[in-house]
């Protein structure tokens, strides 16, 4: 209903529920100045009161000025101030409802009342609620003084989206610009509406959108064997959408430091990635005591990511984790960086051509173990590749293929230049590098023979290319062999030929009853033959002799420092026999009144390979190597491995030629074997329990009572491993590991999550690297417990802290560490 008053008396009534009203004549003069046309609306009623020069609108109120957007319950709006009044109402059950919303740009904020003058721009808005960047600001008394200005009286800061926050920093004057900063007087914190003696003189809380720079404020505290320090202090550099980059480092009063580099970069449908540069000197104790100790060490990591996009036909990617072999033992790190003893590294670029059978790549590889302090760098590694082509094959194909049409051939080209030594002896020694160059043509073909079995013939000629060669002589006044290197250009030519048969035989068991509906057997036997020559012989010219201290001759290759090797020795033709098996089972599964077959894999994998060399006078055949796989339960991961040695050792640990079946009665002597059980549970979806059988009466009770036990509905997740590995290749003693790992976490409700990795050594009877966590999520704040009980890493973390990352620094530390003990 819509009533215009005229001198307070009503002149006219329509009625009307949603209404859009411009300024009135009588109204215009006094309205003319304004920059714009104000719009307001309002979905119960709209009164006017011209003489006064009063526009009253009740019932989700509307008010549209420029950029500036009100919504309340009651809006009063007075022509000759040239302002507007807004607060809320109450519903039919006396709650307050339709408090103001008052929007400008992407500004917003909502309160008890708001008072706005048109001309002007200010304004004065009572029990506020804002939010600013990742932050909300709770004053009760705000004043606007134009666009981007707000002076707050008695007024709060939080990340906490509430409508009563959690927690606040409360201060008695606040300004805030829009889209930049807030800036408070003296501040304290308060939490649960308690203030706590946690004060600062001022308060500066950055909420420009995007990136910005500026200081990245340290954690402190004490450490038992380092003193007390300055953690993660530095400066962020947010130069634009492109890059970024953060100086940070620590500090230690009894000497120890370290520096961090941390940068990200992105070029949109180019190129992203990061890079991470560690360094730190960990000092501990005094050098004049015995168990002082200083640890230099460093770390780098970088990943580069083209998009696909970018430059379709070539790549570019890098993945580098190298550093010092201590940095994770000497420095806290996660779990994953302690327990891992290996690094590896690459940088590679890739060319392919569109249509074209060939491509090229050219890559930087580092792998580095931190247990032996071996690591290993090639730099460059250049490859270039042909695809299998098919030379005799007819452009114009008349009748059916011939057999000459399948011969296919390919190509590949190896450039290599290697370096493998300590760490501690990188780049310190001359004539490290090894270089060379491979170069490979296989050529095979494969025919039907017999309806049923493939034939597959091949020939493979390999070239290695080297700058250098050696030559080996004993000298009996040193009693030892001397190696010269020879320099000069030298190849290393070698070939082999091998030819295979295989076929594949199905078995098929089907039963009309019972559980079981099928059995099916696959099994695939292979045939194969080998043919190598002798190259050591003195035609080929690859290898040398020398004669030792026993007057022996010796032979030896003059490749042998060579980085893909030499020729081989030996005559080798040799008849190859394999199996491979799979055994797989339907069953039948009654669902209602249908009847489904599911399929269950008893073995997915069972083979075994042995070797017999037609060219050697004894020890003709090799190991017997068996092999198998398979899930059980759709769950667990079974795998197993063994190697087993046909012939007899002497005591010296040589093989002689003769079979453990006619001395110890076995087939073969077990030289090593591997088995590993691995699965993972996922479970806590919880589902509800009904029946469905009985009458209605029946099924009411009977949910009833089902409703009435409690359903403990957990999700966890849980991942464990088993491995056993055994080896015993010679007279040594055997070596058996034996190890189970586990680890998952449990929320045991939606706030509360357990973490936990840890495992058994079954040879040392002991628990193996273990840690334990515990996470609660405090909605705006939460809380995280890490212990590790036992080990070099024994240590424990506590933190509660601040959600939002714009008070990270707003968090309560306590820790103790390797440096600690």
């Amino acid at each position: 209903m819509v009533v215009l008053l005229c001198n307070g008396m009503p002149t006219e009534l329509f009625s009307q529920t949603d209404t859009t009203v411009s300024v009135p004549n009588a109204d215009t003069a006094s309205t003319s100045n304004l920059k714009s046309k104000v719009k307001y609306s309002a979905k119960d009623s709209i009164r006017f009161d011209i003489p006064g020069e009063l526009v009253y609108l009740y019932g989700n109120a509307k008010v549209r000025y420029e950029d500036i957007e009100l919504d309340a319950h009651y809006i009063e709006v007075d022509w000759n101030k040239r302002q507007l009044l807004a607060k809320g109402g109450l519903d039919s059950t006396g709650k307050e409802t339709g408090l103001p919303v008052f929007k400008q740009k992407d500004d917003s904020f909502s309160a008890q009342t708001v008072t706005y003058n048109f001309d002007t721009k200010k304004g004065r808005i009572t029990e506020v609620n804002t939010k600013q960047g990742d932050g909300f600001i709770l004053g009760e008394t705000v004043k606007k003084t134009d666009e981007k200005n707000y002076f707050i009286r008695n007024g709060k800061y939080t990340t906490c989206d509430l409508p009563h926050p959690h927690f606040s920093i409360s201060s008695n004057k606040l300004k805030v610009i829009q889209d930049s900063k807030v800036v408070t007087g003296p501040a304290w914190l308060v939490i649960e509406d308690v203030p706590t003696p946690l004060m600062v003189p001022f308060g500066y809380f950055p909420t420009r959108k995007g990136r910005a720079s500026g200081i990245l404020f340290p954690s402190y505290g004490e450490s038992g064997r380092l003193g007390f320090f300055f953690k993660d202090g530095g400066y962020y550099f947010g130069i634009g959408d492109v890059v970024d980059f953060a100086l940070t480092g620590d500090i230690y009063t009894l000497g120890s430091w370290a520096a961090k580099f941390n940068s990200n970069y992105a070029l949109r449908y180019r190129f992203n990635g990061n890079v991470s540069i560690n360094y730190s000197e960990i000092k501990t104790s005094e050098k004049e005591l015995p168990d002082y100790n200083l640890f230099k060490d460093f770390f780098v990591r970088w990943n580069h990511r083209q998009d696909a996009k970018a430059r379709p036909g070539s790549t570019f990617s890098a993945n580098v984790n190298a550093g010092s072999s201590g940095y994770y033992q000497n420095n806290i790190s996660s779990a994953g960086n302690y327990l891992t003893n290996t690094f590896q590294s690459s940088i590679a670029w890739s060319k392919n051509w569109s249509g074209k059978p060939y491509s090229f790549s050219a890559s930087l590889t580092h792998s580095q173990n931190t247990l032996t302090r071996d690591i290993s760098l090639s730099l460059p590694n250049t490859n270039f590749s042909v695809n299998r082509i098919y030379p005799f094959k007819r452009k114009s194909a008349v009748g059916g293929e011939k057999w000459f049409e399948k011969i296919g051939i390919s190509y590949q080209n190896n450039f290599q230049n290697n370096i493998l030594t300590k760490d501690t002896l990188l780049f310190k020694q001359d004539d490290q590098f090894r270089y060379g160059m491979s170069h490979s043509i296989p050529i095979s073909t494969s025919a039907k023979v017999l309806k049923y079995f493939t034939l597959s013939p091949s020939f493979t000629y390999n070239e290695r290319w080297y700058p250098e060669t050696i030559r080996k002589a004993y000298d009996s006044d040193a009693a030892t062999v001397l190696t010269d290197t020879v320099k000069g250009f030298r190849a290393a030519r070698d070939f082999q030929m091998s030819a295979s048969m295989n076929t594949r035989l199905y078995g098929l068991v089907q039963f009309k009853r019972g559980k079981i509906a099928a059995i099916r057997h696959v099994v695939s036997p292979t045939v194969s033959f080998g043919y190598r020559p002798d190259f050591s012989a003195g035609s080929f010219n690859n290898y040398k002799n020398y004669t030792d201290a026993n007057g022996e001759t010796v032979s030896y290759s003059i490749f042998q420092n060579g980085i893909f090797g030499g020729p081989p020795s030996g005559k080798y033709g040799a008849v190859g026999f394999a199996i491979d098996n799979n055994l797989e089972m339907k069953v039948r599964q009654q669902t209602d009144s249908t009847v489904n077959l599911k399929k269950i894999k008893i073995f997915e994998s069972l083979s075994a390979n042995i070797n017999y060399n037609l060219a050697s006078d004894s020890l003709n055949w090799s190991n017997l190597n068996i092999n198998g796989r398979t899930t059980l339960f759709e769950k667990v991961n079974l795998s197993f491995s063994g190697s087993f040695d046909p012939y007899i050792s002497d005591s010296l640990g040589r093989k002689i030629n003769q079979f453990e079946w006619d001395v110890n009665k076995r087939l073969g002597r077990l030289t090593n074997a591997n088995t590993s059980v691995n699965f993972s549970l996922v479970g806590g979806n919880k589902k509800e329990r009904t029946s469905t059988k009985g009458t209605d009466a029946q099924l009411q009770e009977i949910n009833r009572n089902i409703q009435d036990y409690v359903d403990y509905s957990i999700p966890f997740n849980l991942s464990v491993g088993y491995s056993l590995n055994y080896s015993k290749p010679g007279l040594q003693e055997s070596q058996l590991n034996q190890t189970l790992n586990m680890n998952g976490d449990v929320s045991l409700t939606p706030k509360w999550k357990m973490t936990f990795n840890t495992g058994w050594d079954f040879i040392e009877n002991d628990l193996s690297y273990t840690s334990l966590g515990i996470f609660r999520d405090l909605h705006c704040w939460e809380m995280r417990f890490n212990w590790v009980p036992f080990g070099f890493q024994q240590n424990y973390f506590f933190q509660i802290n601040v959600k939002s990352s714009i008070l990270q620094d707003l968090k309560l530390t306590k820790k103790n560490d390797i440096y600690d003990r």
